[in-house]
């Protein structure tokens, strides 16, 4: 399954919200070293109670919007 996904790093909190284009996930972590994207990883395995390994961002690597992709 491949996904959309809008971020918004150094939020207050951490959430996922599930939208009609895909999701957005607000991360308490700023979006430098890559900190941002290993906390969406962690979020989204939680939230699709999944193994973080299966979770893989395809494009977005530095960008807010993101493509992800989840192995069965």
């Amino acid at each position: 399954m491949i996904f959309n996904l809008r971020v918004i790093p150094k939020a207050s909190r951490n959430l996922v919200k599930e939208e009609d284009k895909g999701f957005k996930v607000y991360l308490t972590k700023p979006a430098q070293d890559g900190l941002a994207n290993e906390q969406l990883i962690e979020l989204l395995s939680e939230h699709l109670k999944t193994k973080k390994y299966k979770i893989r961002i395809i494009k977005g690597h530095k960008s807010r919007n993101k493509l992800v992709e989840i192995s069965p």
